[in-house]
């Protein structure tokens, strides 16, 4: 192994031991993505970062280097999406980033071909890796209109709720929507649907990947996520860094889960559709609202499938006679998602076996 394998080589290992996790894989395409993203000195330079935020002169320390030297290219590394950093009074601070979410979705202002060719090479061995563990970094709650009739909601279970609640949204290009697009499959729906939250959008903004926007036009873009069928994707906590606004076409977590056949048993999800068969009328538009394929017509009845229906509550918007509800599952079979991301990333880090 050569001195510049084994430095990317670390950073493999290195980005494999954060709880999201980075897959080896045989064909090593993991490796060719480092390489295209990371210099040599990037790589080595990455290892020594940590989870939570630390000054110039700790990462210094810990790479055997002098500050005065690290200061420009840790900075340097976080403007093109390679760690976090957080400007404080003090300085600033540099944190690990994960590689998703984070490295790979910082790039959405760069992407070429080469790089959008090696990711989607190397997304199945990536979720499948998720699939393994109970905690999963995004979950799926319902489009505000389809809780209407919910007698009890959960403010994290409200995308107007959690908007509420922001003092600083940005929002950002959708990249499963942008790759797809670059290379001839894209499906032609809202590009701007990201929401970025709290220290995220801080990040984001003086970074120049998207634009702050107000709660009113955070609120918009829900509206034109539910006409234009987009499941939500906050993250899986009380306190959410982020809203995915997800097409079934493009989003890569909807289309690694849809490859399976109960893609329900992998989803955080408290609510599942069905469907009043006395008043479905055949018209077929849930068929067509739906992103995960779990509802198929059966003697001119829609029918779901509760292995596959992910409770994201597209099909009860638009159902003419009310022919379809949500149902709340059980109190025993809800998820309470934990109360922060810290505390989500620890519960992943447990489950990987990565801490006690």
């Amino acid at each position: 192994m050569t001195q510049t394998q084994d430095v990317y080589e670390r950073l493999a290992a290195f980005l494999d031991s954060l709880p999201a996790g980075f897959p080896r894989t045989e064909s090593g395409v993991e490796i060719r993505i480092l390489k295209r993203l990371f210099t040599e000195e990037e790589a080595a330079l990455a290892c020594h970062l940590a989870m939570w935020p630390e000054p110039v002169e700790t990462i210094a320390q810990k790479a055997g280097r002098l500050s005065h030297e690290l200061a420009d290219v840790l900075y340097e590394m976080s403007r093109k999406g390679l760690i976090g950093r957080s400007d404080r009074s003090e300085g600033p601070m540099y944190t690990a980033a994960q590689y998703v979410i984070g490295i790979w979705e910082y790039h959405v202002n760069d992407l070429d071909e080469g790089l959008i060719k090696d990711m989607n090479e190397y997304i199945p061995s990536l979720f499948d890796a998720m699939t393994r563990i109970k905690t999963q970094q995004l979950r799926t709650i319902p489009i505000g209109a389809s809780l209407e009739s919910q007698a009890a909601v959960m403010p994290y279970e409200d995308a107007r709720q959690l908007i509420e609640k922001q003092r600083k949204i940005l929002v950002a290009p959708c990249i499963c929507r942008k790759e797809h697009t670059m290379i001839g499959k894209g499906c032609g729906k809202l590009k701007e649907a990201c929401l970025v939250f709290s220290s995220g959008a801080y990040f984001y903004e003086k970074n120049g990947i998207g634009r702050s926007i107000t709660k009113e036009e955070a609120l918009d873009i829900l509206r034109q996520a539910e006409e234009q069928g987009l499941v939500l994707q906050p993250s899986n906590a009380q306190r959410i860094m982020n809203i995915c606004l997800c097409c079934g076409d493009c989003c890569q977590v909807l289309k690694a889960f849809k490859r399976y056949p109960k893609p329900a048993q992998f989803v955080h999800s408290n609510y599942y559709a069905t469907v009043r068969a006395d008043e479905c009328i055949a018209c077929e538009i849930c068929l067509e609202r739906c992103q995960m394929d779990a509802i198929q017509m059966k003697d001119d009845v829609a029918e779901i499938d509760p292995n596959r229906c992910i409770g994201c509550g597209l099909c009860v918007t638009t159902c003419g006679t009310q022919a379809i509800k949500l149902i709340r599952k059980d109190e025993k079979d809800c998820h309470v998602p934990p109360a922060d991301i810290v505390e989500t990333y620890m519960r992943i880090a447990q489950e990987r076996g990565l801490i006690k």
